[in-house]
């Protein structure tokens, strides 16, 4: 560039719909392999149950004698072999096997999130979200121009009749984003009662649910309620992901619903990313095929029931009267409310101390939070589980 030029101002030229996005994802991921910090920042799996000695012969074997698909590119919608696979793996847990048109293959939740929002979404729709509810989901469906409402939760979950409310006062949204089970970021799991009663809701008004169930398989005892999709498989659409049970590093999902909407979503992806990594696809499908996901979740049930063992043992021993908590049954997370603090702030004076939380106020959509807070506790050690809420409290106190 010239010394007379005058730089331009590229920010000036963003799309209208980047206004007001923020980058709390960017920030976790670039603290997920920050030194010297206690971090219980990222929803991330644990490494030490990355099933490596497993996945190199499949490799192996995809290496040798499966080139052809596996190192090439794949169907948008995914590999007829993938989705075989995991529609079967859909028909042993929840009772129902998708139909004709009704799966496709994606290149994990946010994917799906995005392909949804493409599919059905104009500036002019509605779209209801928990309060709190998964971030990625908030500025994913708001990116779209959307206008993203939220509907409180309490311990049974979703509040059905405050969503009933809604429905009657306002415009009909176009679709209900829920995590009915292990939530994130609370932790909670919805109540049977409630699913049935959300399903019931959904179907009288038209409303499609889209029901996230990327933590489903991490309930501490194995124990698992209906899903929404099985309870009316016409007005759901569930997302789920391998990311948390098999591995992230190939980024690797599902969405199951109406075959209209798969459809859409299919063609959605052809003006994204294409199609989800063929090579990724395989090795998923062959480690289904091969029996090893079930004993995978054995180890990670274990390792993280301890974990959110650990972590409530440790909040009760250190954290100040007044501050409350989820006491997680799975997943990852547990929720804190800090009263009159905001956690913002607190998260700048915890960094002096070497310990890190994702503050609250990017996980609700309409009401403006601060005195909550994110602990993911899924990488952490016990003994530095310990030391961090230790240090936490020392910084809530000021």
């Amino acid at each position: 560039m010239s010394e007379t030029a005058e730089r331009i101002d590229w920010s000036s030229r963003l799309a209208r719909r980047t206004e007001g996005q923020n980058s709390v994802i960017g920030g976790i991921l670039a603290l997920a392999n920050a030194s010297g910090v206690i971090n219980f920042t990222g929803g991330f799996p644990d490494p030490e149950v990355f099933p490596t000695d497993s996945l190199a012969p499949i490799v192996d074997r995809l290496l040798t004698g499966d080139v052809q698909v596996a190192l090439q590119y794949a169907p948008s919608e995914g590999i007829a072999s993938t989705r075989d696979t995991f529609g079967e793996l859909l028909r042993q847990r929840e009772g129902r096997r998708p139909g004709p048109g009704e799966l496709m293959v994606t290149s994990g939740g946010i994917d799906a999130i995005t392909l949804l929002a493409k599919s059905l979404l104009d500036p002019a729709d509605a779209v209801v979200v928990e309060e709190p509810s998964y971030l990625g989901a908030v500025s994913g469906f708001g990116a779209f121009g959307t206008t993203v409402r939220g509907v409180p939760m309490d311990e049974d979950g979703l509040d059905v009749d405050a969503f009933a409310a809604m429905l009657t006062a306002g415009p009909r949204p176009k679709l209900l984003y829920t995590i009915p089970e292990h939530q994130n970021p609370s932790g909670r799991t919805q109540s049977l009662a409630r699913r049935e009663a959300l399903v019931r809701l959904c179907r009288q008004h038209g409303v499609l649910i889209v029901e996230d169930v990327a933590y489903r398989e991490l309930s501490f005892d194995g124990s698992r309620l209906p899903s929404l999709w099985a309870m009316d498989p016409e007005i759901t659409v569930q997302i789920g992901t391998f990311s948390k049970t098999i591995f992230p590093g190939v980024r690797l999902g599902w969405a199951a619903g109406p075959a209209e909407v798969i459809a859409q979503m299919a063609v959605a992806k052809q003006n994204s990313d294409q199609c989800a990594g063929a090579l990724g696809q395989r090795m998923v499908e062959e480690f289904i095929r091969d029996g090893l996901f079930d004993a995978q979740l054995v180890r990670e049930r274990a390792l993280y029931r301890r974990r959110g063992e650990a972590t409530v043992r440790s909040l009760r021993a250190h954290m100040p009267a007044g501050v409350t908590w989820t006491e997680p049954t799975g997943g990852f997370f547990t929720w804190l409310h800090v009263p009159g603090v905001d956690t913002t702030e607190l998260a700048l004076s915890a960094r002096e101390r070497d310990v890190a939380f994702v503050p609250g106020a990017s996980f609700f959509a309409e009401r403006v939070e601060h005195e909550y807070l994110r602990l993911s506790f899924s990488r952490i050690s016990e003994p530095d589980i310990d030391e961090g809420l230790r240090r936490l409290a020392l910084a809530i106190r000021g």
